[in-house]
């Protein structure tokens, strides 16, 4: 494995590792929600009652789709990383054979 190869991994793994620790952070949603249902109390009455307010919370999947869209979905910013990563990573393997040939 040469140093670029090393450092796509590297690389790679760090932003794959940001991504759960925001997603973490975040909630740890499976689905993208752009509102949340929030539990108010009615100060005259005392009753309780729930509302909808407006505030992204970043999840795996988008929401909105489809059952069959959302299956197709599932390439999240960690899978992309990692195909990304892949292709980087034999692309500069055969720069590594290339250059040793020369």
């Amino acid at each position: 494995m040469n140093k670029y190869q090393k450092r796509t991994i590297i690389v790679g793994l760090i932003i794959i590792v940001a991504a759960v620790i925001f997603w973490l952070a975040s909630g740890g949603e499976i689905f993208t929600k752009t509102q949340v249902l929030i539990e108010k109390k009615d100060a005259l009455f005392g009753t309780t009652y729930n509302e909808l307010q407006n505030k992204f919370v970043f999840g795996l999947l988008p929401s909105g789709f489809s059952f069959a869209l959302e299956s197709l979905a599932v390439i999240s910013l960690s899978s992309v990383v990692v195909v990304i990563s892949g292709i980087l990573f034999f692309i500069f393997k055969r720069k590594g054979r290339n250059e040793t040939t020369i």
